[in-house]
């Protein structure tokens, strides 16, 4: 099913039964129910307000790999957060939509290769003032670019997962080389396979705001990324134990992933695309609680795992645990039976902690625990989907290990090209002296530096 608003016939047809019913009950509630242009004009309003909180998770994923980092690399990964993100923005405006939306025959692959999206002729009519195009703009469900919005923020948190991944070691124009693929093709086609009405989602593949869409692609990506870039030099020793990396900011770390949690809320809560009724605002509520749940759920049982698991209460691996969480419930967050969101976030929490300590053990460098939170956290969410949510297993472990394949695969591609023309790593000694003097002359915190007088 397209993952954007369905016409104001078929959305007024799936809210008018809870409004029958509160005619019932409530005959001065059903004097008072919304005409179609309110109905409009909210759910325009809440993509743009849920899409502005999507956007804010940029902040939190910029706040938690900056504080991870060395101080010498904090600047460049601002740097590469906010370019990821303006990429990301033009990109989905240049093709991607359109490959995602844009004209996906019902179990088909691809989109339109047609460039740019923009406002449709019947809402320029009614900017010009022709009254007539009102019927046509109101059945669209939505305005036009406060849908494209809400759809092209996903597309800024996917390519953030890569980011923290590959922090203090990749080139940044390499980097930006490879988000300009990843957002214009690569998963704007996943989205089309299921959001937009393809093959997957003709089979039922149930990912209500992108457990595998969203978060597992980023993650594998960034796995196929990391593969070819490399662990950080002397992170791992001679004898295969890990040297520490602590990071430069406890507390920036610790912010990052609370505004990344309140993010969510917009992420999960807007997936249900609508709020024309009270239908939608109960689903909304209901949403937005089990996503909560499960973050606090995941959060807790990965402080509990930390110490039988790393050997210490593990501050980052707990602040992992509720990214995990967050990321579990995310494929089926619209249930009704909240403890189910406690038990899925839980092992969301679990698998995030045992992921970090088997990339330990293969010597896989995650700067940032984004492979275990999003992409294992990510599998196990499509999966749990089954619980409570209504999914499938043959078709979720289908859209699973499809979906893995191919981001896995054309990511590696990309990324082995990237290596082979422009070469993805910085040079040693850039790595050694830090990427923020070599690349861009400045200094995240440069009042912790010896400073010479002029």
């Amino acid at each position: 099913m397209r993952r954007s608003l369905p016409s104001g016939t078929a959305r007024r047809a799936a809210v008018w039964p809870g409004v029958a019913a509160v005619t019932l009950l409530a005959p001065r509630v059903a004097q008072a129910a919304m005409d179609g242009e309110t109905q409009f004009v909210l759910n325009s309003l809440s993509f743009l307000i849920w899409g502005g909180l999507v956007m804010w998770m940029c902040a939190g994923f910029t706040m938690l790999e900056a504080g991870s980092v060395r101080t010498k690399n904090a600047s460049v990964i601002c740097l590469k957060n906010i370019g990821l993100y303006s990429i990301a923005g033009l990109t989905f405006y240049l093709v991607g939509y359109n490959i995602m939306y844009s004209g996906v025959e019902e179990g088909g692959w691809f989109g339109s290769l047609e460039l740019f999206y923009g406002t449709t002729e019947a809402d320029r009519a009614l900017l010009g003032g022709d009254e007539s195009a009102a019927v046509a703009v109101m059945d669209s469900g939505s305005a036009t670019m406060a849908d494209w919005f809400f759809q092209m923020v996903f597309v800024g948190s996917t390519a953030s997962i890569v980011s923290g991944t590959l922090a203090e070691r990749v080139k940044l124009w390499s980097f930006f080389a490879f988000i300009a693929v990843l957002t214009a093709i690569i998963y704007p086609t996943i989205g089309a396979w299921t959001w937009g009405g393809g093959w997957l989602g003709a089979l039922g593949f149930k990912d209500f705001a992108g457990s595998t869409v969203v978060h597992s692609t980023g993650g594998w990506a960034a796995l196929a990324g990391v593969l070819v870039v490399g662990a950080r030099r002397g992170k791992f020793r001679a004898d295969g134990s890990v040297r520490p990396t602590p990071p430069n900011s406890v507390p920036r770390v610790t912010l990052g992933v609370l505004i990344i949690w309140l993010g969510f809320l917009g992420f999960n809560g807007g997936s249900q695309l609508a709020l024309s009724g009270a239908a939608d605002a109960i689903m909304v509520s209901n949403i937005i609680a089990s996503t909560n749940l499960a973050a606090a759920a995941g959060m807790l049982t990965a402080l509990s795992l930390s110490r039988p698991i790393l050997g210490r209460v593990d501050l980052l691996a707990s602040l992992n645990g509720a990214i995990g969480g967050l990321v579990a419930i995310t494929a089926g967050p619209d249930i009704v039976d909240h403890y189910w969101a406690v038990l899925i976030g839980a092992i969301g929490g679990g698998v995030c902690v045992v992921g970090m300590k088997i990339l330990e053990r293969l010597r896989i460098d995650d700067e940032v625990g984004a492979i275990p939170a999003h992409m294992g956290a990510g599998v196990w969410g499509t999966l749990a989907a089954c619980i409570a949510a209504g999914g499938n297993l043959f078709v979720q472990l289908t859209g699973i290990v499809t979906i893995g394949v191919f981001v896995f695969g054309s990511s590696l591609l990309v990324w082995r090209l990237i290596d082979r023309a422009f070469g993805a790593r910085v040079p040693q000694q850039v790595e050694e002296s830090g990427q923020d003097a070599a690349q861009l002359g400045i200094e995240a915190f440069p009042e912790f530096l010896p400073m010479k007088e002029d």
